[in-house]
């Protein structure tokens, strides 16, 4: 059920933004979108994807899952474009996961790996998103010392919970408590790991931010990056929210509800979002080049073996 709830309430945002704004809405807003924003938001990508392959590497080798940063290069754009072309915005990050699980000889270790890469990139993107919010003007402040408050105890309540949890014996409960705290030690609080996480994680946020500014440009907003940030900040949350169909659904309905919270307008909100997942989309597009030559080599890898198998039947 949750496989299939995630999608429709992408399917179910769109559906009612198509409603209240209408087809035209979209539309005009791909229109909108021109070669230089295109080659802008490819830029800002290659910068922001290295960064995420190698906070992914970071937390890989703290696992004991080494892989060299060009593999985790290319493996982080085919995860980004399987991920703006699927339902559920994660099943890139599932296969990016199993197959250097498969390549290292430890699938749980490969998948855990990723889990924790995006895990630390999210964690660093909400602490920076709500620090900006709480400095920066916006019509959202006055709520966001509630939300401070709130992720500030959820925090606590993990740590209370990750103590209070049996870490001996054999039970599963126990073997699964002693394997995060493993993990979170070599893998994410390691000296050697950390501050490069934290590093690969603000340029991250940075380099998304500053996307979403390209697109808000490029869209008609006139308003000034100092007032478009927090917006900005809001609608990048959303998007980390696994409940969308490649990508779109929250991003776009947030972008809307905020923008006409800010006096912008909706329509506005909604163009940017658009065009923010048209820039992202055309980003990614060396992903598929990455997917094509991988599908080319594993084919190629089976090839032999075929053969092989095909003369032995022959002189059978």
């Amino acid at each position: 059920m949750w496989f299939w709830l995630r999608p429709l309430t992408g399917v179910a945002i769109i559906a009612v933004l198509v409603a209240r704004l209408g087809v035209g809405a979209f539309l005009d807003a791909v229109r909108e979108v021109d070669a230089r924003s295109l080659v802008a938001a490819v830029g800002v990508a290659l910068l922001t994807t290295i960064c995420c392959a190698w906070r992914w590497r970071l937390v890989a080798r703290g696992l004991g899952v080494e892989l060299p940063l060009p593999t985790a290069v290319a493996a982080y754009y085919r995860s980004q474009f399987l991920n703006t072309t699927l339902p559920g915005g994660v099943l890139g990050d599932v296969h990016r996961g199993v197959l250097h699980g498969r390549d290292a000889g430890d699938v749980g270790r490969g998948l855990r790996a990723v889990a924790w890469e995006r895990t630390a990139g999210q964690a660093v993107q909400i602490v920076v998103a709500i620090g900006l919010l709480l400095l920066l003007p916006s019509p959202l402040r006055s709520s966001l010392p509630l939300v401070a408050a709130a992720t500030v105890a959820a925090v606590l309540g993990f740590v209370l919970l990750g103590r209070v949890l049996p870490h001996g014996g054999p039970s599963l409960l126990a073997r699964s408590m002693r394997t995060v705290s493993t993990d979170l030690r070599h893998g994410l609080l390691a000296r050697r790991a950390w501050p490069g996480i934290v590093l690969a994680s603000v340029v991250v946020v940075a380099g998304h931010t500053v996307t979403f500014l390209i697109a808000a440009r490029t869209a008609g907003v006139t308003a000034s990056p100092i007032r478009l940030l927090p917006l900005a900040l809001v609608v990048l949350l959303a998007m980390s929210v696994p409940m969308n169909v490649a990508g779109w659904g929250p991003r776009e309905g947030v972008a809307a509800w905020v923008f006409g919270v800010a006096g912008l307008g909706a329509g506005l909100g909604l163009a940017t979002a658009v065009v923010y997942g048209v820039l992202a989309l055309v980003a990614s597009l060396p992903g598929a080049v990455v997917l094509v030559l991988w599908r080319r080599r594993d084919a190629g890898a089976a090839e032999p073996v075929t053969t092989a198998d095909a003369e032995g039947v022959a002189r059978g």
